[in-house]
């Protein structure tokens, strides 16, 4: 997604988020939540140049944005494929890989402590990555790549995401577009949906045509960087549309 964007002239930059990726944590066990929403507000602050900024959040990352963009005053633009509020039993019960039983994450989440909190499992184990594309083998990458879904996570992490209370939509000032897969097997739409209609700020949602959960299908892929560019040419002709 970042590569197609950039190459439509935005500027772009992808963070690897710590216990994912490239990026080298000092001390995994100890990573939560809340430390990915700080990092990214003060990324946002430090890289600030005048221009609008858009923030682009997939899967989880989708609501990751939104906070961020609730807590900076540099974010212009919300673009999230999902919106999956981690305290709704009905987004946990879709989320992990354990079904209705999904529904006690909340609960149960407070239990992570003392030495259970610093335990580190695969992505893998936890989140229902089979559901991750609609193409088989995309999904099996997925879960296997030690980059990614079999990259190990405290759980003292997961319950920090399971507790997490994100900003009061009627609170959100940030404009937000949703660009939902439209054959999300994994996240249904109406899950994000329930959130989006909650946002003061004004809010719009694209269905990614064809897409799954990783939308890499035509057409929605284009209809994908087609609303980003839409968003981001509106923001350059008009910035004072956006808080940043």
């Amino acid at each position: 997604m970042a590569a197609l964007l950039a190459e439509r002239g935005l500027d772009i930059a992808a963070v690897d988020l710590p216990l994912y990726g490239r990026t080298a944590s000092p001390d995994p066990p100890s990573v939560r939540y809340e430390h990915w929403v700080r990092l990214l507000v003060d990324l946002a602050e430090a890289e600030h140049d005048g221009r609008p900024l858009v923030l682009l959040g997939a899967s989880i990352g989708g609501l990751l944005a939104y906070e961020v963009a609730a807590r900076s005053s540099r974010v212009s633009h919300v673009v999230a494929t999902c919106l999956l509020d981690p305290r709704d039993w009905r987004a946990r019960a879709r989320m992990t890989r354990f079904g209705p039983l999904g529904i006690l994450g909340g609960p149960l989440s407070g239990m992570a402590r003392g030495w259970l909190s610093t335990a580190m499992v695969p992505m893998s184990r936890v989140a229902k990555l089979s559901k991750m594309s609609r193409d088989a083998a995309l999904s099996r990458l997925c879960a296997t790549d030690p980059l990614g879904g079999a990259a190990k996570v405290p759980v003292g992490f997961l319950a920090s995401y399971m507790r997490y209370r994100h900003a009061p939509p009627e609170a959100m000032t940030v404009p937000v577009t949703l660009v939902h897969p439209g054959m999300d097997a994994w996240t249904p739409a109406e899950l994000s949906e329930r959130v989006l209609r909650r946002i003061a700020a004004p809010t719009e949602v694209t269905l990614l045509r064809e897409c799954g959960h990783f939308p890499i299908e035509e057409p929605g892929l284009t209809d994908l960087v087609e609303t980003v560019l839409e968003v981001a040419g509106r923001l350059a002709s008009n910035p004072d549309d956006g808080p940043g």
